[in-house]
C-alpha cells in the first residue's frame, strides 16, 4: 500500500488513483479515506485524479504518540503534496477534514492549491468562548472525550445517528452506513481520536480564512447537528476573500453520503467552473 513518510518519521496511507488535475480529499474525525469511497469513484470516472490520505492515528496510518493536531495535520499534508508533487489541485475537506484544508490551504506553497472545498466544516472555531458566545459548550467536548475512554466501540455505534440525521422523523438509520462509519472509527487509535477532539474544536481558523486567496466553496447542512451552520459556514463565509456558501436545507452532517448525488454535482459544478 501507498505511504509517504514525514519529517517525524511517520507513515501516512494514501490513495492516489487516475490521471488529470489532482482532487485531495480530507476525512473527518474518527474516520478514514475510506468515507470518501462515493466521492472518489465519481470523480475518477469524470477524468480527475483523485487522491485521500488517512490521517496520522487514523485508518492505515501510523499510530502515534503525539502529533495529533492541526499543526501536524497540515505539515503532514504538506509532505502529501511535496511527495506527489501535487500542482493545482483542489482540496477538499469534511468536518475536521475542513479545518486541516483551511490551515493548510492559506499556508500551501504557491502553485499547489487551486480552489478549496469546506463541506460541514469546523471553521472558523466551535468551541464556546466570550470571542465566540455562539459556539458549543466545552463541557459537551469534554462529554466526548469521557465517552470515548469509557467505551469507544459503544459509542462509535451512537455518534453514527445525528451525524447523519438518522434520529429526525422519517429517516430511519441504514445500517450498512452506521456499520462502516464504525469500521473506520475503529480501525484508528484511540490516543489520536481523544486529542483529535481538542484539535477540531478549539482551534481557532480565522487567520487561516483570512489568508486563503483562492476561490473556497463552503458547503453546510442546515440540520447539520454536528457542526451547527450559525457558528461555521455562516461565519466563515464573511472571512474568506473569494468565498461562496451554499446551504442544504434540512441536509445533516453527513451529507456527502445520504445525498451523494446533489454533492456531488454541485463539487463538478464547481471544479468545472
Amino acid at each position: 500500500m501507498p505511504y509517504v513518510t514525514t519529517a517525524d518519521n511517520t507513515a501516512i496511507f494514501y490513495k492516489d488513483w487516475g490521471k488529470g488535475q489532482p482532487l485531495v480529499f480530507h476525512h473527518g474525525w474518527p474516520l478514514s479515506a475510506d468515507d470518501w469511497d462515493t466521492q472518489l469513484q465519481f470523480f475518477l470516472l469524470q477524468g480527475y485524479r483523485v487522491i485521500a490520505h488517512d490521517r496520522r492515528g487514523h485508518g492505515r496510518s501510523s499510530q502515534t504518540s503525539g502529533g495529533h493536531d492541526m499543526d501536524t495535520y497540515a505539515a503532514d499534508v504538506n509532505a502529501l503534496a511535496d511527495h506527489l508533487d501535487l500542482r493545482d489541485a483542489i482540496h477538499i475537506g469534511h468536518s475536521t477534514g475542513g479545518g486541516e484544508v483551511a490551515h493548510y490551504v492559506a499556508q500551501a506553497k504557491p502553485g499547489r492549491v487551486a480552489k478549496a472545498v469546506l463541506i460541514g466544516a469546523v471553521p472558523p472555531i466551535m468551541v464556546k468562548s466570550d470571542a465566540n458566545p455562539g459556539g458549543t459548550p466545552k463541557e459537551v467536548f469534554d462529554g466526548f472525550r469521557q465517552a470515548l475512554v469509557a467505551g469507544r466501540a459503544a459509542f462509535y455505534r451512537e455518534v453514527p445517528i445525528p451525524f447523519y440525521g438518522f434520529n429526525r422523523e422519517g429517516t430511519p438509520p441504514q445500517q450498512g452506513i452506521v456499520d462502516n462509519w464504525w469500521r473506520q472509527g475503529m480501525m484508528g487509535a484511540i490516543n489520536a481520536h481523544y486529542d483529535c477532539i481538542q484539535a477540531f474544536s478549539e482551534t481557532d481558523f480565522t487567520e487561516d480564512l483570512k489568508k486563503i486567496d483562492v476561490p473556497v466553496l463552503v458547503m453546510h447542512g442546515d440540520d447539520d447537528q454536528i457542526v451547527p451552520i450559525a457558528d461555521s459556514a455562516e461565519l466563515a463565509i464573511t472571512l474568506l476573500r473569494h468565498g461562496t456558501l451554499k446551504v442544504y436545507k434540512g441536509y445533516p452532517h453527513g451529507m456527502c453520503t445520504t445525498h451523494a448525488d446533489v454533492i456531488n454535482a454541485d463539487l463538478l459544478a464547481f471544479i468545472r467552473g
